[in-house]
């Protein structure tokens, strides 16, 4: 961690801030900003009413992400990998090809993580008492639940095949010696729980925090279970990891870690509340019941730094581990699941699960949909909602360009895959907890392209019939502009959506090919957020309807939906923001964080789009 913020600053990457900075809402709120802001680097809080200093928004940037798995770019990752997967291509069959592949497995095998006898430098101290009260542990934002641990990386054991798992689940402080442990049922360390619970056996957990940052990262990465995710961190950094035992337990952890959190889970005691949570979708998670983790030993090297993150409305920093997710796994996407995928982007208005775009070689009708659905049921890409397809040489990060070949080439029912699945725990909008609806597109050509050149003279009709409209509150139409066959409205509330689609169809069905109705709170000419708010509030099954299938009409409902009328899982959650005290507090002291100049809010720009003084809403 040292060796990596020296780094930092050598690139100009990290500011450090000497004044005592609170880490209950002002640290976030610190963060924020400057993580939206035009000057984005890493912060170092030296005072932070602890001993120990706290770094955020460490891989905040592409540079960042870059420079802590080592790489100079993100080309460099797919370069690397490419070639890896290259040589490990077992289907040459050419003795020159094997010899190449046993020397390749005998490279990587040395990326393998090494175990070491005796203790670690992340054992230098231990705590004589156990006290989470003495780590500057984070609440991010108002309506959280309490402090959260946000960069844990959470080591567990298969008692049955004694296998380990790495993974990040975050930690809700209850008291100084217990959290909460928030893993969803779908991962690999709540499958090692319910093997504890039919053993009826105490289960050991080992959590660090800090070191190499690519530890946190393969913490985050979407590997086949029981694959060890060291072995990637080795890879990613061209060196084993170095392994010691835990102090009360038998797991191991990278010997170079800032802090080694030791204790256990009981199956038999019961689960309690936890949450709200600022989460990563932008909007809060709401309480619910999860394992208590039972702290017995701390431990920490001299000069430890405590990392940390904060989530919410994107991008934030995770969407940097994200974005380094995609590039690292295109190449064994493209191996092991579809070799047709030429390209593949998660934006991050979609907030990793909620829209994925692919490019693809294409050669035959339907290939979209056997790709959609191959990726539908591989891994994590299971919780994804909407997957849209384009041909193979399309430039997937230009959204206006995509915008024009969706309102070309989707043309029919046959273009649209309207599904049902497994959904992300944190996805809201579904009806049932884990299941809901999936969208795919598919976009790529088929000689039926219907072109439309008169959507820009359309503009002034379609602007006077919404005038008209007293339904409508806002609307906007300049995709029309760009050859986008696409208009956007919000609408008041408790008026009859499917009514407003047949009525404007009914007049434009002709011409206009998409109507979405967004969240009527907000900004309709902001773009990136109607995308990623109406992504959040949508269910495919549910929110997707076909006015007309000749010619093709179709409405989008990215509105709220209320629990008593939608019949939607549970309460529907509010975005995350900071609140009016903590954002006057931040522009009054600003000057004394000595960080450059004065940078607004983002939570200005949202709080207006609030519903309430809670993390939820009917």
């Amino acid at each position: 961690m040292r060796s990596f913020i020296d780094l930092l600053k050598s690139k100009g990457e990290l500011l450090d801030i000497g004044c005592f900075v609170d880490p209950v809402l002002e640290i976030s709120e610190l963060a924020d900003r400057v993580l939206k802001s035009g000057d984005n680097k890493a912060l170092l809080f030296l005072n932070t009413g602890t001993e120990f200093p706290l770094l955020i928004n460490s891989m905040g940037s592409e540079k960042r992400i870059c420079l802590a798995l080592g790489m100079d770019s993100f080309d460099d990752f797919s370069v690397r990998i490419d070639s890896l997967m290259s040589k490990l291509d077992v289907k040459d069959k050419h003795l020159r090809s094997k010899l190449d592949i046993l020397f390749e497995l005998y490279r990587i095998s040395s990326f393998l993580p090494k175990r070491l006898s005796g203790k670690g430098v992340c054992q230098a101290n231990v705590m004589d008492e156990v006290n989470l009260n003495r780590l500057p542990i984070l609440k991010c934002w108002p309506y959280d639940g309490g402090r959260f641990v946000t960069l844990p990386v959470v080591h567990t054991i298969d008692p049955e095949s004694g296998i380990e798992n790495v993974g990040m689940y975050r930690m809700q402080v209850f008291d100084e010696k217990t959290t909460g442990m928030h893993w969803h049922i779908h991962k690999g360390s709540a499958r090692h729980f319910d093997k504890y619970k039919k053993l009826n056996k105490r289960m050991p957990i080992t959590v660090t925090l800090g070191g190499d940052p690519v530890y946190t990262y393969a913490a985050t990465a979407p590997l086949p279970d029981n694959i060890n995710e060291y072995i990637l961190a080795g890879f990613l950094k061209k060196r084993a990891v170095s392994m010691v035992k835990s102090l009360t337990n038998d797991i191991y952890v990278p010997s170079d870690v800032d802090f080694v959190i030791e204790g256990y889970i009981d199956p038999n005691e019961d689960f309690k509340l936890e949450g709200p949570f600022g989460d990563h979708t932008g909007f809060y998670s709401l309480e619910d019941y999860y394992p208590v983790f039972h702290i017995e030993s701390i431990s920490y090297k001299d000069k430890a730094v405590y990392p940390a993150t904060i989530v919410g409305i994107p991008p934030q920093e995770d969407a940097w581990i994200g974005k380094a997710t995609e590039r690292i796994f295109l190449s064994p996407i493209k191996l092991t699941i579809s070799p047709e995928i030429n390209d593949l982007v998660m934006p991050f208005e979609g907030v990793f699960h909620n829209l994925v775009l692919i490019s693809i070689d294409k050669s035959y009708e339907y290939h979209s949909q056997k790709i959609m659905h191959s990726l539908w049921g591989a891994g994590q890409m299971m919780f994804t909602k909407v997957i849209g397809s384009f041909d193979k040489d399309v430039n997937l990060n230009d959204y206006m360009e995509l915008g024009r070949l969706v309102s070309r080439n989707i043309n029919s029912e046959d273009d649209i895959i309207i599904s049902s699945g497994p959904t992300d725990v944190l996805d809201h909008a579904s009806n049932n907890k884990y299941n809901g609806g999936k969208l795919g597109f598919d976009a790529t050509s088929k000689g039926n392209t219907i072109e439309n050149n008169e959507l820009f003279d359309l503009m002034p009709a379609i602007k006077a019939y919404i005038a008209d409209d007293l339904r409508v509150k806002l609307s906007n139409i300049s995709l029309l502009g760009e050859g986008i066959s696409l208009v956007i409205i919000s609408v008041k509330e408790d008026v009859d959506l499917n009514e407003i689609g047949r009525d404007f169809f009914n007049k434009f069905g002709g011409d206009i090919k998409f109507l979405l109705i967004a969240e009527s709170i907000i900004d309709v000419n902001n773009l990136s957020n109607v995308v990623w708010r109406t992504l959040g509030n949508l269910d495919p099954a549910r929110d997707i309807h076909f006015v007309n299938k000749m010619p093709l009409n179709i409405m989008l409902d990215g509105t709220k939906k209320k629990t008593s009328k939608n019949n939607v899982n549970g309460n529907w959650p509010n975005i995350v923001v900071s609140n009016q005290e903590t954002i006057d507090k931040v522009d009054r002291r600003w000057s004394e964080y000595n960080i450059g100049e004065f940078v607004k809010s983002p939570s200005d720009y949202y709080k207006n789009e609030v519903y309430g003084e809670k993390a939820y809403t009917d």
